[in-house]
């Protein structure tokens, strides 16, 4: 079983930058993918931004141009900087990593971390 274990959150000045880390528990597999979402008080859970295994990646229109979300496979661990954040980029924000065995979608979260922007 992969747990993962989410740091960097934290309270933040509207244009500040936070970067968030989520590192596996154990060795996972390159291919995995692997992704933030985030969740704001009333809303429902959202993707922010997500990276695949040849590093593709992709980005919520809300986040483009602001949020970078990167991988270091050595360390089997995921970034997701943020700059130039906003009041409403306030939320709880999870890792996720997913695989796909045939046509079966598997995947694990993280525990969630806590940003918060406000002046």
């Amino acid at each position: 079983q992969v747990h993962l274990v989410e740091s960097g959150g934290g309270l933040v000045q509207p244009g500040g930058s936070l970067r968030l880390s989520c590192a596996a528990s154990r060795s996972i597999f390159s291919r995995y993918t692997m992704g933030w979402y985030r969740q704001a008080p009333g809303k429902e859970r959202e993707l922010a931004a997500i990276i695949i295994s040849g590093g593709s990646t992709n980005y919520a229109d809300s986040v483009k141009g602001r949020f970078t979300i990167s991988r270091d496979n050595a360390k089997d661990t995921v970034y997701l900087q943020m700059n130039s954040l906003k009041p409403e980029d306030t939320a709880v924000y999870y890792c996720n990593v997913a695989w796909w065995v045939g046509s079966v979608k598997y995947d694990v979260w993280g525990q969630g971390t806590q940003v918060t922007v406000s002046s």
